[in-house]
């Protein structure tokens, strides 16, 4: 009986030995994270909060994450392929496609000999997630969000906010500069240097859990389809969501190389469509730590239904200074399009300094100021492809293109944004016209360096010709 009892022991302490195994971490580039439960989304009065943050209590399963984003090499050496804006080895890779970043997943699982997490259906219109897999996988949103605040409730892990030398951003727009525009000296963190780019993974400071460039760099593909977040009742903590089961867009979280310091925050959540590149998001890998959380879920995209080709058009923009007009006329003269441009009811200054104090108090409150130009909406519902331009204002849109967008019906169209910008290309403009216009396809856009200069002509008939338009 001795010897049954201790065979009994010897065989369980090797099973347990080998789930151990099954769920250790792949290497020393991976953290443990604790998991347990933590406040998620933002207080009411924390600075540039958006109304998608609403906070609540959410409990998430232990998990292994990398310390460093995706790079192009490893990247690369799995897929045989670098489809990065940027060149480097050591670089993070970036428009990558969250399909692709899913893919990739599951290669580097196949190759490392773990069991893929994720199964691909329909041409990558359904992904179901085998939750008890050990293979890589995108984190869900709670948990890159539990792993970023590092169990902080403040809008950074950090108590002072990260500057140019803390992290990769366009570091000349530290958090709360918008408001202290004319008066920085009064920040505990002043404007530094924008580089333009991305830097070699791990150039930074680690964060508190080990994680580096958690913010900045590239953002980071979350599993999550983009949604209002699910609040339990009584404040009982949400056990280990994943979004909805269907969606429009994907998240990703952490901000990127163009983006501002308010767009850096643990609680800020942008969004794409999975099959979008974008040039400043990426992805960092987890994987589970034990098998805790059971069982199999599946999402599915809904797709636009609207048309590849684009059979009506209306060029639509709001212009300040002139240089978004000029661009919409050079899409008019090439393309013949109907074309309006957007008057307020009660304009901004015309004045530099009163204006950027008036939009950012606009922007700073999501205010939606009235539009005088009113379009009929049976000449709208003709139009299958809305052209839609804008100054980038810090990292985001203009508030009268939120009007707009909130306005008319955008389901079924197409959406080819174009802006001007002082250097942040789209920052994330994208993501605000994303969460206002959810059930339109938007397609590649246009950045225009301020007028554009002489390269104009060539750079929108470029446009043009990659989005179908002859």
């Amino acid at each position: 009986m001795k010897k049954l009892i201790s065979y009994i022991f010897l065989t369980l302490g090797i099973l347990s030995m080998a789930n151990a195994k099954d769920y250790a971490a792949p290497s020393s580039d991976f953290v443990l994270i604790k998991g347990g439960s933590f406040t998620m989304g933002s207080p009411e009065n924390e600075d540039w909060r958006s109304n998608d943050e609403i906070q609540h209590r959410v409990t998430v399963a232990p998990f292994y994450m990398s310390k460093y984003e995706v790079t192009q090499k490893l990247y690369r050496e799995v897929t045989g392929k670098n489809p990065s804006f940027f060149i480097g080895e050591n670089l993070p890779v970036e428009s990558v496609t969250w399909l692709e970043a899913v893919e990739f997943c599951n290669a580097l699982s196949c190759r490392d000999g773990r069991t893929p997490a994720y199964t691909i259906g329909g041409g990558g219109k359904t992904v179901s997630w085998n939750r008890e897999a050990n293979g890589y996988r995108l984190p869900t949103e709670a948990e890159w969000e539990s792993a970023a605040r590092a169990g902080t409730t403040t809008p950074f892990y950090s108590r002072k906010v990260p500057g140019a030398d803390d992290a990769n951003f366009y570091g000349h727009y530290p958090y709360q500069i918008e408001q202290n525009y004319f008066n920085d000296e009064v920040l505990e963190t002043r404007p530094g240097v924008y580089r333009g780019k991305t830097l070699p993974v791990g150039s930074f400071k680690p964060s508190p859990n080990g994680l580096y460039d958690i913010y900045g760099n590239v953002g980071e593909w979350c599993f999550d389809f983009y949604d209002e977040y699910v609040v339990a009742s009584d404040n009982n903590a949400v056990t280990n969501p994943i979004g909805a089961a269907s969606g429009t867009r994907r998240v990703n979280r952490g901000g990127g190389w163009n983006d501002f310091g308010k767009n850096l925050r643990s609680a800020y959540r942008a969004a794409a469509e999975q099959n979008t590149p974008l040039y400043n998001v990426g992805l960092r890998l987890v994987c589970n730590a034990d098998d805790s959380v059971k069982g199999t879920v599946t999402t599915t995209e809904i797709k636009s239904t609207t048309n590849t080709a684009v059979k009506k058009a209306l060029i639509i923009y709001y212009s300040w200074s002139g240089n978004t007009r000029g661009v919409a006329k050079e899409i008019a003269r090439q393309t013949g399009f109907d074309s309006i441009e957007l008057e307020l009811v009660k304009p901004y200054s015309k004045d530099y300094n009163t204006v950027l104090n008036e939009a950012q108090r606009d922007q700073h409150k999501q205010a939606r100021p009235a539009l005088k130009t009113k379009i009929d909406q049976k000449k709208w519902a003709e139009y299958d492809t809305i052209i839609l331009g804008y100054p980038n204002w810090w990292a985001s849109i203009p508030m009268p293109i939120a009007t707009l967008l909130e306005s008319y019906d955008f389901s079924g169209k197409k959406i080819l944004p174009f802006c001007s910008h002082g250097g942040g290309r789209f920052g994330q403009s994208l993501t605000a016209i994303a969460k206002l216009a959810p059930n339109a396809k938007i397609s590649t856009g246009l950045s225009v360096h301020y007028s554009g200069g002489s390269t104009l002509s060539k750079d929108v008939a470029k446009w043009l010709e990659k989005n179908g338009v002859k």
